[in-house]
């Protein structure tokens, strides 16, 4: 049985190197070129080939090198194939320390400082207690959870938003549209770490600002699909949303002289919140391919049906 990884050079050395040594067993590979195809039973990759299930059709595990699948859920896929995001300590490490920041830079009105420095102002701006700043988060999975333990010791009154029930210590969590809607109107800084699908596409629209109190703010660190562009510049305008930090866009980059480029309101930010750090990511991949071959649910393992 054949790994095959289709990425760029250091991960792939370093996959190697990892693999090497810890699953000798599994033959390892790093160029379409030199598999046999129906020898492949494990494949990692971000953009994967579009002949999926005609090239490969004895696949049983489809990694993903980031959090996202999305990019492969609408391909033609082997029968016995299943996907598998990332789960690592590396990438949800950087999404969670980039949400922090990005939290942090929004309760102390960073966008509006770094306005009044290009205008060379010198002006200090009213402020509120973290106590004071209630932020919502949506998505409560891996990477939700991670953040709203990093931002609890800060104060915030924190709340987060799931398509099924959870419990998070520390966390009024709500589900469901009632649920969503209970805490948009109670959210001062909203943060999307949503898995993209169709109930999901497009969420971060008018209708969904128009529920937030007036001036509120947004961390948009999920995909770019979720966020309709027009209805936040909208919002900026308006001062419905007092600022925003964006880490991803449609598309990708954005064109010269898009808005969202030079709008007072926003930090732009090239999609960079995440990113998989491939000794940990490896490890991750080694693991998961044992509990395969042991029997056993991988981690990451993502429901088809729901897209996540």
């Amino acid at each position: 049985m054949t790994f095959l990884i289709l990425s760029y050079p250091e991960r792939v050395e370093t996959f190697r190197r990892i693999f090497a040594r810890d699953l000798p067993e599994v033959r390892f590979a790093s160029d379409l070129a030199e598999v046999d195809p129906a020898e492949v039973r494990y494949l990692m990759a971000w953009t994967f080939p579009e002949d999926l299930a005609t090239r490969f059709g004895n696949l049983e595990l489809i990694f993903s090198t980031g959090a996202g699948i999305d990019q492969v859920v609408g391909l033609d896929l082997p029968p016995r194939a299943q996907l598998v995001r990332m789960v690592e300590e590396g990438l949800t490490a950087m999404v969670r320390d980039y949400v922090v920041m990005a939290v942090l830079a929004l309760h102390r009105d960073l966008p509006a400082y770094l306005d009044q420095q290009r205008q060379q102002v010198w002006k200090t701006r009213d402020f509120v207690w973290a106590d004071q700043r209630r932020v919502g988060i949506l998505g409560l999975g891996e990477l939700g959870r991670a953040t709203a333990a990093a931002l609890r010791p800060f104060g915030f009154p924190l709340a987060g938003w799931s398509r099924s029930p959870r419990q998070i210590d520390g966390v009024t969590c709500h589900h469901g549209p009632e649920g969503l809607r209970k805490m948009l109107a109670e959210t001062d800084i909203l943060i999307c770490l949503l898995p993209l699908t169709d109930e999901t596409r497009g969420i971060l629209n008018g209708g969904l600002f128009a529920q937030l109190p007036q001036g509120a703010g947004l961390v948009q660190a999920g995909r770019g699909d979720h966020l309709d562009q027009e209805a936040l510049l909208a919002a900026l305008d308006s001062g419905q949303l007092s600022a925003a930090v964006i880490d991803v866009t449609v598309p990708e980059p954005l064109p010269a002289g898009h808005p969202l480029w030079s709008h007072p309101k926003v930090v732009l930010t090239p999609h960079i919140a995440g990113h998989s750090r491939p000794e940990s990511a490896a490890a991750a991949t080694v693991a998961n391919i044992r509990r395969h071959l042991q029997g056993q649910r991988v981690t990451g393992l993502v429901d088809r049906s729901r897209g996540y």
